[in-house]
């Protein structure tokens, strides 16, 4: 019982730790996940990055072309662009054969033409965290236990706060 509640707070903290605007994706190993991304038009590069990955990223794509040069190896030949045309902003990227060493926060930054500027910077658009299961993973997703923990802690504060009520200390 104890693992079990430790298990349970653990995935908790994580919850709480993970940012509020930041999309949570949950996938078992060898899947192909796409991570969404969009972006205003006018595109002229992506880059999808994780911090812990250091100076190599996931992928850049710029004039209609992969650059696999600073590419961390563990993406070589695993990742692609969703639309490499990029229409409607589209900069969502597929990763291929998911391991459980793929689990991270991915960050999708773009550049796009600006009027009177002949330099663009990359800016954040979105941040996703990927949970990858290990193989034969039969047990609930992280979101199912984060999502049963929540309910439980809404359900304690009504009663507590009912149990209040009828004794009329508010």
């Amino acid at each position: 019982m104890f693992a079990v509640i430790t298990s349970l707070c653990s995935t908790l903290m994580f919850a709480v730790f993970v940012s509020a605007d930041q999309e949570i994706i949950t996938a078992e190993s060898g899947q192909n996940v796409t991570l969404t991304c969009r972006a205003s038009n006018n595109i002229i590069a992506v880059n999808w990055s994780r911090a812990d990955l250091g100076t190599k990223y996931v992928l850049f794509y710029r004039d209609e072309r992969f650059f696999p040069d600073d590419q961390h190896p563990s993406f070589k030949n695993r990742v692609d662009l969703q639309d490499r045309q990029m229409k409607d902003g589209d900069v969502s990227l597929i990763l291929k054969n998911v391991t459980i060493n793929d689990t991270g926060t991915y960050e999708c930054r773009v550049a796009q033409k600006e009027p009177n500027q002949e330099i663009s910077s990359l800016k954040l658009i979105s941040s996703i965290y990927l949970h990858v299961d290990p193989p034969g993973h039969t047990g609930p997703s992280a979101g199912v236990i984060v999502g049963v923990i929540i309910g439980l802690i809404v359900a304690a504060r009504f009663f507590i706060y009912r149990h209040i009520k009828n004794r009329n200390l508010i």
